[in-house]
């Protein structure tokens, strides 16, 4: 028997039993469809997280903080100072530049406005050369030698809420208010400076980096304000972004500074996020993929149905001379057929979920997150759903093997019925 009479002959049989086919479809278009949609918008979040990363971090620099800077690492006692940034630039090879970044947190007033914000203490030249993508000037300009009243700010202290409508620009005047103390008594102290730059959207994490929400103001002025010379942060620019040279920097400043302090790779952290999201991802095509499975169990059961009642009608044929192969082929082919068409149809769905999905979630994350008085503004994350190679014929394979894995019992004994036998069933 030709190879297009049985694919012929199997789709007249799944047209002859189509509810039944559809129930059983069915199972497979929603187990597709769950793989489909949760591995796009993992790969699509993945792909969102990792950009804003390699934004906000350069990636041949490393981060020296005595402070576990959030990354689950306990501090030190031992303080960091300005001029350690020189004493590392001194003293180590592979180091092409440091620079001490002196962290504060203040209130933001412009006009009858007021936001909580970071303000950072650094040297603008430096900085704009390590990060030479990110803290650009949209609006005026970065001066190379700073006068200790100007101030560069972020594009969300600029634009808060992303329409257009401008809170401050250059040549406006900000204020920044921030709590001091001296024995029990508490009392504000307020810096006027003038706005002489808007940075550009940056859209990345700020480890340290430049941020949409972030507050520049010269290194010299910090130290008089904030009255300290104590540096929250050094970041360290490599010669290159190597492993083994960020390996051996990294151990060369926890010897410098007696294992006192954390040394954090953005490097590292991106790699580790890379592979946390891998193993979310397996994770979740595993949970989907028990939809599969009870999908192939449902295979089975419609498929020995179906060969009870066609007992007799594969009797007739190997009564006429066919042979067990070939019956064995229409009942696979039945399963592909049926499979093929649940994984198309479970991959468009899955598409469509996906695309749903990340709209739903970017009108829960994105615009004004925690605006208002008094609070940080933050922005939130665009997830666009992303259909990788992989992904699409991951999901036909899957698709496929299930079926086809479901449908061997069923058609191989419908392959070994004897003809005298079936034609004996009622």
């Amino acid at each position: 028997m030709k190879v297009s009479d049985i694919v012929s002959y199997a789709f007249d049989a799944i047209r002859l039993r189509k509810f039944r086919t559809g129930l059983t479809t069915l199972g497979i278009v929603i187990g597709i469809a769950a793989i489909v949609a949760l591995l796009s918008l993992g790969q699509g979040f993945q792909n969102v997280i990792t950009e804003q990363i390699e934004t906000g971090f350069a990636t041949n620099t490393i981060i020296v903080t005595t402070q576990g800077f959030g990354m689950g690492q306990g501090g030190s006692d031992i303080p960091l100072f300005v001029n350690d940034a020189q004493r590392i630039d001194d003293e180590l090879e592979d180091v092409q530049i440091s620079i001490a970044i002196i962290q504060k947190t203040c209130i933001l007033k412009v006009g009858e406005d007021t936001f909580q914000v970071i303000v950072s203490g650094v040297d603008f030249s430096k900085y704009a050369s390590v990060y030479s993508t990110a803290f650009i000037a949209e609006e005026g300009e970065i001066p190379q030698n700073p006068d200790d009243e100007m101030v560069i700010i972020g594009t969300k202290i600029s634009n808060p809420g992303g329409n257009g409508s401008i809170l401050s620009n250059v040549n406006d005047q900000i204020e920044l208010i921030w709590i001091t103390r001296s024995g029990p008594t508490l009392k504000n102290e307020t810096y006027t400076g003038t706005v002489v730059a808007v940075l550009s959207e940056i859209g990345g994490f700020g480890m340290a980096g430049p941020s949409d929400t972030g507050v520049y103001i010269p290194l010299s002025k910090a130290q008089s304000l904030f009255n300290t010379n104590e540096a929250d942060v050094i970041i360290v620019q490599l010669t290159n972004s190597d492993e083994a040279t960020i390996a051996s920097v990294s151990e060369a400043i926890k010897n410098l500074f007696n294992d006192q302090v954390q040394v954090i790779s953005p490097t590292a952290i991106l790699n580790t996020i890379t592979t946390t999201f891998s193993t979310i991802e397996l994770f979740l095509a595993g949970i989907a993929g028990i939809s599969l499975l009870v999908a192939g169990i449902g295979i089975m059961n419609i498929m020995i149905v179906s060969l009870m009642e066609r007992t007799r009608e594969i009797g007739i044929l190997k009564a006429l001379g066919m042979k067990n192969r070939t019956v064995l082929s229409i009942f696979l082919s039945e399963s592909v057929i049926i499979g093929l068409m649940g994984t198309a149809i479970g991959i468009a769905l899955g598409w469509g979920l996906a695309i749903g999905a990340s709209r739903v979630l970017s009108g829960f994350s994105g615009g004004q997150e925690g605006f208002g008085r008094g609070q940080m503004m933050t922005g939130g994350l665009n997830i666009a759903p992303v259909m990788t190679t992989s992904i699409l014929l991951s999901a036909f394979a899957f698709g496929l093997i299930i079926t086809v894995i479901f449908a061997l019992y069923p058609a191989w004994r419908a392959s070994r019925l004897k003809p005298v036998e079936a034609l004996r069933s009622e």
